[in-house]
């Protein structure tokens, strides 16, 4: 089959691997359909990601069918559609029954990352009883594929801050994360939301589809006053750092008001400062980590009732013969990309 791999720092390569096998009981093996690129992908080809193995195939956001399973596996049917997760969990160790799933004692195990991931033909899940999810026959492919991902990140963002009625939240990044993490936030609901990136692009489509009821662009306008202004002179109640700038996570914590969350769902490529003398009596919370991504099935409900929509993320679809210029086109934010979507034979 065919796969793209990490073939080396910086270097991607389309290459043919051997069609992935049963290994266990709860493995599933799942032929693709969609898959996608994410920021994430462009990490462990930078080297940002410490435990990504070399000749690794990538890629963890996909769709696809089930085309067989291991004999432990009895939720789920060769033939079924399935969203897949971006992580791999027992959903029966200390912090699985928690909910902490994305640091599962005996998977843990990141597609794309520690072992191969969608990014070909076909792909192995581990933990395929937890780790997919069926979806429902009213919605497409490509409305269910960022589910297991993007999704969920942005609900993680949401969910984190325990939004509340009536809460300011305030959105780093309005990116593929932000967009998502907006739609969630309103869903929990949330009475203002604030965007702020530095893509007047970006700015004014979730000003235009009523995402964020108001943007920032801090090129152009001082963030924290613009933040006072907005919320009675307090600062945001809620505030999701989707970004992962050089300055955002400073921006984070400086526009929350006292005694509020912030939620850090941005993976960061280089450490970020702490300055806990210039925080010191506002009394924030801070929330951080990879997602914890266990609501697959709620999220799809909720897209199946239209109170969320992914279809505005997808700029562009690729055949997968083509994925690296759909790297370069994804990472070059060409024609305003968000994301792209890999199509299968």
């Amino acid at each position: 089959m065919k796969a793209l791999i990490r073939e080396d720092l910086h270097k991607i390569k389309l290459v043919e691997k051997p069609k992935p096998q049963i290994l266990d009981p709860r493995d599933a093996i799942v032929k693709v359909t969609l898959s996608s690129i994410c920021t994430s992908d462009l990490h462990i080809i930078n080297g940002a990601v410490p435990n990504a193995l070399k000749g690794v195939t990538l890629g963890h956001e996909f769709v696809g069918e089930i085309i067989e399973l291991g004999s432990a596996v009895t939720n789920l049917s060769t033939g079924d559609r399935v969203s897949a997760n971006c992580e791999t969990f027992c959903g029966e160790c200390y912090f699985c029954k928690r909910g902490f799933i994305n640091n599962c004692q005996n998977g843990g195990w990141k597609l794309g990352c520690s072992i191969d991931g969608c990014q070909a033909e076909f792909v192995r899940v581990p933990f395929a009883d937890t780790g997919l999810t069926k979806i429902p026959d009213s919605l497409s492919y490509s409305e269910a594929l960022f589910v297991g991902d993007i999704l969920s990140s942005g609900y993680f963002g949401a969910e984190l801050c325990e939004v509340k009625s009536d809460d300011t939240v305030a959105v780093i990044g309005c990116g593929p994360v932000g967009i998502c993490s907006m739609q969630c936030a309103r869903a929990m609901g949330a009475k203002q939301i604030i965007g702020i990136d530095i893509d007047d692009y970006r700015l004014n489509l979730v000003k235009d589809k009523g995402y964020a009821h108001t943007v920032i662009n801090p090129d152009k306008q001082n963030v924290c006053d613009e933040i006072l202004k907005l919320t009675e002179n307090k600062g945001a109640d809620c505030v999701i750092e989707a970004a992962g700038g050089k300055n955002t996570f400073q921006t984070a914590w400086q526009i929350a008001r006292p005694n509020a969350i912030v939620a850090l769902v941005a993976m960061y490529e280089e450490n970020q400062t702490l300055p806990l003398p210039e925080m010191y009596g506002k009394n924030l919370i801070f929330k951080t980590g990879g997602v914890d991504a266990r609501h697959c099935g709620k999220l799809l409900k909720m897209i199946e009732n239209k109170e969320i929509s992914t279809d505005i993320l997808i700029s562009k679809y690729f055949d997968f013969n083509d994925i690296e210029k759909a790297y370069d086109y994804f990472k070059n934010k060409r024609d305003n990309c968000l994301k792209i979507a890999l199509k299968y034979d």
